[in-house]
């Protein structure tokens, strides 16, 4: 009885495709076999562009709140290594409430300039090139993270300015890291230390976003779970 039922489902089914177009049965057999149907350039591109837009906006997201600097032992910004001699003489002192306030202040003010980056992101990312997309999809595990800042790195840099000047001001920064140098300064044979210390928190924030941007790259490129929808788990499957 099967075997009748299956020969009549065999039929109906030439019958249906014999009356159709050439390309409705065309379209029907790719449909069919889409899962081993080889990727357009426009699916590439699009697969990317979604990608970089998942990954930057979690590394957003994770820097640009209380905490999101300070909080993270990978892009924690430190006392700069110019400084290191200046902590630690304050410290022994019995200071080092100056120095963990210092830090503190540094790290707010990249938490709050990091939240700059997203339409920066996003605007670079509607730029990208079919080019740009298959270098990136047969690179390494951080190639978009690389395009990525290689294409916003200067524009970042004039968002953030402002604001990690601003910030450092508002929070009283200048006059406590003022002080922190008169009390470093009034210790016998020390030297005042020559640093730029808005030039230092930009390029940690650069550092710690890009940081973050990378890890979530790798994340999608690696672990199946992290593509998140179907376009990005068909693209990234042909790595």
């Amino acid at each position: 009885m099967l075997r009748p039922i299956k020969i009549s489902i065999l039929l109906i089914a030439l019958i249906t495709l014999s009356s159709c177009k050439t390309t409705d049965v065309q379209r029907v057999l790719d449909t069919l076999g889409g899962a081993n149907q080889p990727l357009s350039e426009q699916t590439v591109v699009a697969g990317l562009k979604e990608a970089l837009e998942v990954g930057t906006e979690h590394a957003v997201f994770k820097t640009n709140k209380t905490g999101g600097f300070s909080n993270n032992p990978l892009i924690k910004i430190m006392v700069p290594e110019q400084f290191s001699d200046v902590a630690t003489k304050v410290r022994q002192i019995g200071l080092g409430s100056y120095v963990d306030k210092f830090e503190l202040q540094m790290n707010r003010a990249a938490e709050q300039a990091s939240g700059e980056a997203k339409q920066v992101f996003f605007t670079a990312i509607s730029g990208m090139t079919v080019q740009d997309a298959w270098g990136i999809l047969r690179g390494g595990d951080n190639a978009a993270t690389q395009y990525f800042r290689n294409k916003t790195a200067r524009q970042l840099e004039q968002k953030f300015a402002p604001i990690i000047s601003n910030n450092m001001q508002k929070v009283g920064f200048y006059s406590d890291y003022r002080r922190l140098l008169t009390t470093y300064d009034n210790i016998p044979f020390t030297d005042k230390p020559n640093l730029d210390i808005e030039d230092y928190v930009m390029t940690e924030t650069l550092d710690g976003l890009f940081t973050l941007v990378a890890q979530e790259e790798a994340k999608i490129r690696r672990d199946p779970v992290a593509r998140t929808t179907e376009l990005l788990q068909k693209v990234f499957a042909q790595q």
